[in-house]
C-alpha cells in the first residue's frame, strides 16, 4: 500500500508529484531545495542550503515514522565546485555515522538560487539486515 506525503508547494500539482512515498517499509523523498523555512528564500551559503533541504527532508521522513537515522540511499545535487565543498562536510556531520549509499552530481538545479538539491531514501523499519 502506498501513502503520499504533500508539502504543498504549488509545483506538487503542476508537475505532478509528491515531496515523499511510503512504499512498504521504504520512504522515497523527492529532491529537495534549501530555501530558508522563515523567508522562503535561497540563502547564499551551499552549506546552508544543505542544511535547510535536510531538515525538510527530516521533517517528512518523521512525519512518515522515520528520520535521516534511517537513510539508506542519498542523492546530492549541486551547481558548481564551490557548492560541492561546501556541502561535502554537512553530509559528513549528518551521514558519518549512518553510511548510506549515496550519489553526488554537479549540474544545473531549476530553481532560481537554488545551489544544492538533495533527496533521500530511506526505512521505516529503521534496522537494516546483514546480507
Amino acid at each position: 500500500m502506498r501513502n503520499r506525503i504533500f508539502s504543498g508547494a504549488p509545483s506538487e500539482a503542476i508537475a505532478g508529484y509528491a515531496k515523499a512515498v511510503i512504499d512498504g517499509s521504504t520512504i522515497y523523498v523527492s529532491g529537495t531545495t534549501g530555501r530558508d523555512p522563515v523567508t522562503n528564500e535561497f540563502p547564499e551559503d551551499p552549506a546552508q542550503q544543505a542544511r535547510n533541504a535536510l531538515s525538510s527532508i527530516n521533517d517528512t521522513l518523521r512525519q512518515a515514522g522515520s528520520s535521516l537515522a534511517d537513510a539508506i540511499v542519498s542523492r546530492v545535487f549541486v551547481t558548481d565546485a564551490e557548492a560541492a565543498s561546501s556541502v561535502i562536510p554537512v553530509l559528513g556531520e549528518v551521514f558519518g555515522d549512518i553510511r548510506p549509499t549515496s550519489t553526488f552530481l554537479i549540474c544545473q538545479i531549476p530553481a532560481p538560487g537554488a545551489r544544492v538539491e538533495i533527496e533521500i531514501t530511506a526505512s521505516r523499519s529503521g534496522s537494516v539486515v546483514p546480507g
